[in-house]
């Protein structure tokens, strides 16, 4: 039976900075494709920071074609302003999933910490490092947003029967 390299794309939704990070999947072999982030600024009209959001996150999945996708979650936030921000641009990031018909699953941190580093505690700075070996990468991805979205895509690509 042959082998199909699968495409997967992971999403750290934000509003300042939405992560991505794309890789591939041939059988246990995973490789890194491309990273980084949506930048958008505090000085942008609130709406428009959205489209960008929107229309970015739209842009990746027609160029790159992933056959899943992988969001983290948001789970918990200290200050209640940034997490309806937040949940607001990830509202927009799903939107553009669901538009373009694309298969979808979600990590909390807690799950995408213990699937990279062995530990739901670790540091961004472990998760990181982790990204980096099991990509076989130079550096660590910079941003932290695009390492975040790294690992969320290495999780999809751990833990989807699909991609079995």
């Amino acid at each position: 039976m042959s082998q199909t390299k699968k495409i997967i794309l992971g999403l750290d939704p934000g509003l300042a900075d939405t992560g991505f990070g794309v890789i591939a999947k041939l059988g246990s072999h995973l490789s890194f494709i491309d990273a980084g982030s949506i930048r958008t600024a505090k000085s942008q009209n609130f709406i428009d920071r959205l489209v960008i959001i929107h229309r970015t996150v739209d842009q990746l999945i027609k160029k790159y074609r992933p056959d899943l996708i992988g969001v983290e979650k948001l789970y918990f936030a200290k200050n209640v302003k940034t997490a309806l921000d937040v949940g607001q641009a990830r509202g927009v990031t799903l939107l553009a999933i669901a538009q373009n018909h694309k298969d979808m699953v979600e990590f909390t941190p807690l799950q995408i910490k213990q699937t990279i580093a062995a530990n739901g505690q670790a540091t961004k700075k472990q998760v990181g490092l982790m990204v980096k070996t099991i990509l076989c990468l130079r550096q660590v991805p910079r941003p932290d947003d695009a390492a975040d979205a790294l690992a969320a895509a290495i999780t999809a690509a751990f833990f989807n029967k699909k991609l079995a």
